[in-house]
């Protein structure tokens, strides 16, 4: 219960990434390069200069984050002047440059005392920024999306494809089950993550492209399941009447069979979800899954490992530690399933 309710945070912090994310833009991309590499709960003053609003609707702001992201510059210190602000930009030695701003750049301001008001904030980074100055609190909340969309879609395609071909083997057996196990078996020897590495490169590295080459590789073992599930059901006495009332293949198939074979299929698609969130954060951690400045679990680990060394572990130990929470939260309700549907238990 533990694992459902943390797996069902998961996808409300999915769903609503962007509107409790401190960094609103899209992909979490704000860079302040003088602030890279901090610790977790660095503070900073943060002047705000406003840029050309593009036009966008509420619903893309929700989802695909902000793309009216305005240009945040860190300051150690400022100086509100007749004119506008003066402003000594941060640096680790406090030896930053200075830079004056007109009120002419910021809108809507009648006096230089409402640039302090309105444009100069103290900013909190809860989990520190990665090595490009981005808050990584808001590249964590946005990366759980690649990870669990790329378990939804690589589930559902390894379920269309192993429950279609294994229900098909199983139930009219001969030659096209020698040829569809054939197919099955080649598919088997070929190793996981060699595969899905060959059809990234054939499809061409990208977030969609992920998706289909994970799903790809994962229906072999739902299609051996569910084939030797429906060898054994067929020979029941409710399939033996459905075809003596004159039922059609499809019919026995989809409305007899596959409802009373579910459960191992459930408990396997539960594993296969922790699976492809495993394989899309190496495929990310080796360059070709999500692509930059795309926020993946895998990637901020790749950008980080070297980290480990230099004094900042918690760089990648943080996304980690997330793709470790978030697979054995699957791999727990897998088993607790396979308990709860298991009808010699």
């Amino acid at each position: 219960m533990a694992s459902v309710v943390f797996l069902t945070l998961a996808v409300l912090v999915a769903a609503f990434a962007y509107a409790i994310a401190p960094d609103n833009s899209e992909n979490a991309n704000q860079m302040h390069l003088s602030i890279h590499s901090k610790q977790p709960g660095f503070k900073v003053k943060m002047l705000i200069l406003p840029v050309a609003v593009v036009q966008q609707s509420g619903f893309y702001t929700f989802f695909f984050g902000n793309k009216n992201a305005n240009t945040e510059i860190p300051v150690s210190s400022y100086n509100i002047t007749k004119t506008g602000v003066s402003v000594s930009e941060y640096t680790e030695d406090g030896s930053g440059l200075t830079k004056d701003f007109l009120m002419s750049q910021f809108p809507n301001i009648a006096t230089p005392t409402e640039i302090e008001r309105r444009y100069i904030s103290e900013q909190t980074f809860l989990l520190g920024t990665d090595k490009y100055g981005r808050d990584l609190l808001s590249r964590m909340l946005i990366g759980i999306r690649i990870s669990l969309a790329i378990g939804f879609v690589a589930v559902f395609i390894s379920l269309v494809i192993g429950v279609s071909l294994g229900a098909i083997a199983g139930y009219f057996g001969g030659k096209v089950d020698a040829i569809i196990m054939w197919v099955i078996n080649v598919t088997w020897s070929i190793p996981t993550l060699l595969l899905v590495i060959a059809i990234t490169l054939a499809l061409g590295k990208g977030f969609w492209q992920v998706f289909i080459a994970v799903g790809l590789t994962m229906w072999v073992e739902v299609a051996r399941v569910v084939r030797g599930q429906v060898l054994s059901v067929k020979q029941m006495q409710y399939v033996t009447a459905a075809s003596a009332l004159g039922f059609t293949d499809y019919r026995i198939i989809t409305k007899h069979i596959l409802p009373n074979i579910m459960a191992p299929v459930i408990i396997i698609s539960a594993a296969n979800f922790a699976g492809a969130i495993l394989i899309e954060s190496g495929l990310s951690f080796l360059g070709i899954g999500a692509q930059p400045p795309m926020p993946s679990w895998g990637g901020i680990i790749k950008d980080h490992y070297s980290y480990i060394v230099l004094g900042k572990p918690y760089l990648a130990i943080i996304p980690g530690l997330a793709i470790m929470s978030l697979v054995t939260a699957f791999m727990l309700v897998g088993n607790a399933l396979r308990d709860a549907l298991d009808v010699k238990s």
